[in-house]
């Protein structure tokens, strides 16, 4: 039977991949400090990323490992940090011979082509933190042409779906109309913006991870090109939960006062460009090559809704 090893298992991403892979009857091994069982099947590894000696014990016997980790959201510790557990993945795979899916998002791409991203659009990132994602994607595509590594970063945009823990969308939006407060956005509320639907994102990923094809290539995961702004998103789950709430937009003024008492809010000013100006992931590269379809934003609201 083959392993497939998840690298920062039990996210929203690490959670959906294990369900693909439990469909297909495939051996799942959760890493994390304290990981937890998605399906009774799963080999349970506790690892620090951190350490090269634990992360290369995590991935033994591994046919396709899954780097899907998301660690503190401070462009201070990704800079420390990123770097070292790119570089114990790396040796590890390497070691190992087992293939490498790097779960990726949009920050090393240049802010000026936020309007059409594709897999071609060029790494040219200003904020600190597309820096870091830029050293590390590096750092994989030299292992790459070396020849020492196989591997394939699968791209998403912000994601939502059920249950989602640390999106925005959710946050927001979702929660907040649930809750019978008035949603909130970040500098503009007219500006378009992808998302990406969370069971799309791990049946894409593990499907491209199965293809014989897909490697050593980056892809966007399927994504709903309709790409609501978020006072489309507000209306849709107004619709869908007859509610008639209205959209609170922060500016950025209030963003970077609020930064001094937020943790989590001093970290956004630096890329008030995905929120500020029209944000759209093309998928169509795998949608073409796999057959992948999106799901549309309204069904993705509703199931988040439970509806």
């Amino acid at each position: 039977m083959k392993l497939h090893t998840i690298l920062g298992a039990n996210g929203n991403i690490g959670d959906a991949i294990s369900h693909e892979l439990n469909l297909k009857s495939i051996q799942v091994r959760q890493v994390s400090r304290n990981p937890t069982k998605i399906h009774e099947t799963d080999q349970l590894f506790a690892a620090d990323l951190l350490h090269p000696a634990q992360v290369a014990e995590a991935v033994k016997g591994s046919d396709i490992v899954y780097l899907c980790a998301g660690i503190t959201y401070s462009a201070k510790i990704w800079e420390r940090d990123w770097p070292i557990i790119m570089r114990n993945t790396l040796d590890a795979c390497i070691a190992e011979k087992c293939k490498l899916v790097f779960f990726d998002n949009m920050y090393a791409l240049d802010p000026e082509a936020i309007g059409h991203l594709t897999e071609k659009t060029p790494m040219n990132p200003k904020s600190r933190k597309g820096k870091v994602r830029k050293q590390i994607l590096e750092m994989l595509l030299k292992e790459v042409i070396s020849g020492k590594l196989t591997a394939l970063v699968a791209r998403a945009a912000d994601f939502y779906g059920p249950k989602a823990k640390n999106s925005f969308l959710h946050e927001l939006v979702i929660d907040r109309i649930k809750a019978g407060k008035n949603p909130q956005w970040l500098y503009s509320g007219t500006k378009k913006h992808s998302f990406t639907y969370i069971p799309d994102a791990g049946r894409a990923t593990v499907l491209l991870a199965l293809h014989e094809n897909s490697w050593n290539e980056t892809w966007n995961l399927p994504t709903d090109p309709s790409y609501p702004s978020g006072q489309e998103i507000t209306q849709l789950v107004n619709e869908l939960l007859g509610k008639n709430t209205t959209l609170s937009v922060l500016p950025g003024f209030l963003i970077w006062i609020l930064g001094w008492f937020i943790g989590p809010l001093k970290e956004i000013p630096e890329l008030k460009y995905q929120t500020s100006e029209d944000y759209c992931l093309d998928s169509s590269k795998i949608e073409n090559a796999l057959g992948l379809k999106p799901t549309p934003i309204r069904e993705g609201l509703k199931a988040c809704l439970n509806l």
